[in-house]
């Protein structure tokens, strides 16, 4: 690891979970629109796991090509919630590029991912946001009747009926909300996870720091999961919790902190080497 990475991430992760910078929005910067057709999402790509010198071998830390954030395994899960404040995001350091945040269930270590969130996507002119959800494989789909604005709170939750997932997602600066469920018989309810996305073909936009959790939003009960033995915040848990750092080569994209001391909340920073 050279050491511009290690120096990198050793700041990153030192960030508290309760950066200010988080909470900074530029909706009059950046209009928010309804895209016309959502870019796809996708299960973790890995790259392998992280090396020992970013330390916390109480946690297994990965590398991944697309995710970067916290995700929790175990069995049989039926709940995942999560919280997020849209972020302000900088369009002229990557005109093309686009991020995703959402929460969702499987995803980690399968091919499914049930899951819900908000997109930051640059045009090549201006960023565009809105809300969505996906089935994965299947399309996602966006939402046409929530908008979207940069510095607003969202939260959503992924929850298995015993036969449909229901997604959900709320604007909490408007009361706007959507709901829908789907079969989908693949899932393995294996994990839960809350993520920020590089899902464009031109990687990551600045996106700077994005909050997930009730630190961030004050949304209660968030970040939080449910599986067949535990139920409780990320940190709950134990030694079933996993980090994803976003990055390629040598050269991080995106680096989730730590936890907060409540062990829910946790930012995702954004690195440009």
């Amino acid at each position: 690891m050279n050491a511009q990475r290690s120096a990198g991430f050793a700041i990153l992760l030192a960030l508290a979970a309760t950066s200010a910078r988080a909470q900074v929005s530029s909706a009059s910067a950046f209009p928010s629109q309804v895209a016309r057709s959502p870019l796809a999402h996708a299960p973790m790509r890995l790259i392998g796991p992280a090396p020992s010198q970013w330390g916390r071998r109480d946690l297994g830390i990965y590398q991944s090509d697309n995710w970067a954030g916290y995700a929790v395994v175990g069995n049989a899960f039926t709940e995942a919630r999560g919280s997020w404040t849209v972020p302000s995001v900088n369009c002229r350091v990557n005109s093309n590029g686009a991020a995703s945040f959402w929460v969702g269930i499987d995803g980690w270590d399968n091919n499914t991912v049930e899951q819900t969130g908000t997109e930051s996507q640059c045009d090549g002119v201006k960023l565009v946001t809105y809300a969505w959800y996906e089935f994965a494989p299947k399309a996602g789909v966006t939402i046409e009747n929530m908008r979207v604005t940069p510095g607003e709170d969202m939260e959503a939750s992924v929850h298995y009926n015993g036969a449909r997932f229901v997604v959900t997602i709320v604007d909490l600066a408007t009361g706007k909300y959507f709901r829908t469920s789907a079969a989908v018989p693949r899932a393995a309810r294996a994990s839960a996870e809350w993520i920020a996305e590089s899902n464009g073909y031109s990687g990551l936009p600045d996106f700077d720091v994005v909050g997930f959790g009730k630190d961030f939003t004050r949304a209660t009960d968030t970040n939080s999961a449910t599986d067949a033995t535990t139920s409780g915040p990320i940190a709950a848990f134990g030694k079933r919790v996993q980090v994803a750092i976003l990055g390629h080569k040598d050269a991080d994209e995106a680096v989730p902190s730590f936890l907060s001391f409540d062990g829910s909340s946790f930012s995702v920073t954004y690195w440009n080497p």
